[in-house]
């Protein structure tokens, strides 16, 4: 008995571990530079082997309004929300293909009443024998398919793998989620400046209109020169407006962001105040394609891809299926757990394809296919990131060196208002010298701003592209 049960365990153990058809995946090479494009011109004292991406979010900008708002909207946005359910999706698909793993054991009863033909083919039958048959049966149905060539297990590991795959789809959501809401708070806090910068512009243009009209009363300036005076007064109040109106509309942007009803959102510091890393080192591409989360999803789409191969290769091989019943089989449903009434069987069944008129040819050629296609959005997706680092790191030091201009052209512009106004007052010039200076003050004011905001989108985009933003 024992020499029975130790046979039927090493024939079961052989079944179970039958080779698995299809090609078994590795990861294809792909080359990559050993440093981005622009990483040289940026400030990054650290060694090559850091990053910026190493460093949590919270301590980016150092915040606390900010960390408060991603914080929120890690927890609440939709986006994430509806992220996370995918990935029990995933989970739960992946748990049904591993089911397919093991046997299924079914409690079964059945009720048959037959009820034949007194005219009919039964002519042997004796007269006046009943030819009605009524029974019952109860027990428990057991069905196998035996994995011996690997498809059951190659789709295991296809399900496997796009669970993963929607794992990191989810950490992509939030990298990019942090990303959302560093933009939009700092385009905030850019607009607010640019609000403060033609708050002030106005009460210089209301003053030197009342200055203007003083001197026209005392006959030393022309309609003319009330009239120019005028036009920055409107174009600082118009511009307010058009601030206002899109402080609005960002304030509901990171309203949606953090899954509210659109409101009014916090602000921190001024935009000023928010420090600027001093080094954004941006590590080695190698390590890229271990930490961008839509690279490694990329790669897990591509591992179930080739899975998918040796499953649609094993429909060329007899599927073998075990399938069993045991109970009780009666005629009387008191007898049916009565020893007679004991009933068993047992039926293996292999089933080989042999004409299906190209049918599993042309599976095998749709995921061959597809894999080659999936090989390909890999390659694109690690290329797409080298871009996007080199894309970051370029606008960082571009950005840098334009705002430190812009300074010393805003201070220059600013001694230029004064210079004009001095000149105009003391008859050298008409009120048009002023007016220009004014006005090329406020538009490299408002610049400056913009470029101050770009400055510190500049690191939140490289941040982004290093695959920052989640732990």
């Amino acid at each position: 008995m024992n020499t029975r049960i130790f046979a039927a365990s090493a024939l079961l153990a052989v079944l179970m571990n039958g080779c698995a058809v299809g090609p078994n995946y590795k990861r294809p090479e792909i080359p990559v530079p050993n440093q981005f494009r622009g990483a040289e011109s940026v400030r990054a004292p650290l060694s090559a082997e850091s990053s910026l991406a190493d460093r949590k979010w919270a301590e980016l900008f150092r915040d606390d309004t900010l960390n408060q708002l991603i914080a929120t909207a890690l927890e609440r946005n939709f986006d994430v929300r509806i992220a996370a359910e995918r990935v029990e999706q995933a989970r739960a698909q992946a748990g049904i293909a591993r089911s397919q793993l093991f046997p299924f054991a079914d409690a079964q009863a059945r009720l048959t009443a037959t009820r034949q033909s007194r005219v009919g083919s039964l002519r042997s039958a004796p007269v006046g024998s009943n030819p009605d048959v009524t029974y019952s049966q109860i027990g428990m149905a057991l069905s196998w398919e035996l994995d011996i060539w690997g498809r059951i297990r190659r789709l295991n590991e296809s399900a496997r793998a796009e669970f993963f795959a929607t794992q990191e789809a989810q950490r992509a959501v939030q990298v990019s989620l942090v990303s959302e809401v560093s933009s939009n708070y700092f385009q905030l806090l850019e607009l607010e400046l640019e609000l403060d910068i033609s708050r002030r512009t106005r009460e210089a243009a209301s003053e030197s209109l009342r200055i203007v009209e003083l001197r026209r009363q005392q006959g030393a300036a022309s309609g003319l020169d009330v009239r120019q005076a005028e036009q920055l007064l409107f174009t600082a109040t118009a511009q307010m407006e058009a601030v206002q109106r899109q402080i609005g509309q960002t304030e509901n942007a990171i309203s949606l962001l953090v899954a509210s009803a659109p409101s009014e959102q916090p602000r921190g510091r001024e935009l000023n105040e928010v420090p600027i890393p001093p080094d954004v080192p941006a590590g080695l591409p190698s390590v890229l394609l271990e930490r961008r989360p839509d690279i490694r999803q990329a790669e897990q789409e591509l591992v179930a891809a080739n899975a998918r191969i040796g499953a649609a290769r094993a429909l060329y091989f007899p599927q073998i299926s075990l399938t069993g019943f045991a109970g009780g089989q009666s005629r009387a449903l008191s007898d049916i757990a009565t020893a007679p009434a004991r009933f068993l069987s047992f039926a293996p069944d292999a089933l080989l394809p042999v004409f299906r008129a190209g049918q599993i040819r042309n599976q095998v050629r749709f995921t061959e296919a597809q894999q080659r296609e999936l090989a390909v959005r890999y390659e694109r997706t690690i290329y797409n990131a080298l871009r996007e680092v080199s894309d970051s790191l370029i606008a960082f030091e571009r950005t840098r060196r334009q705002r430190e201009q812009q300074d010393q052209l805003v201070r220059a512009l600013t001694d230029s208002v004064r210079l004009s106004n001095t000149r105009y007052q003391g008859g050298l010039d008409s009120y048009l010298q002023v007016l220009d200076a004014q006005r090329n003050l406020f538009s490299g004011e408002l610049v400056l701003a913009q470029l101050k905001l770009q400055e510190r989108l500049s690191v939140v985009q490289l941040y982004r592209a290093l695959g920052g933003g989640w732990e």
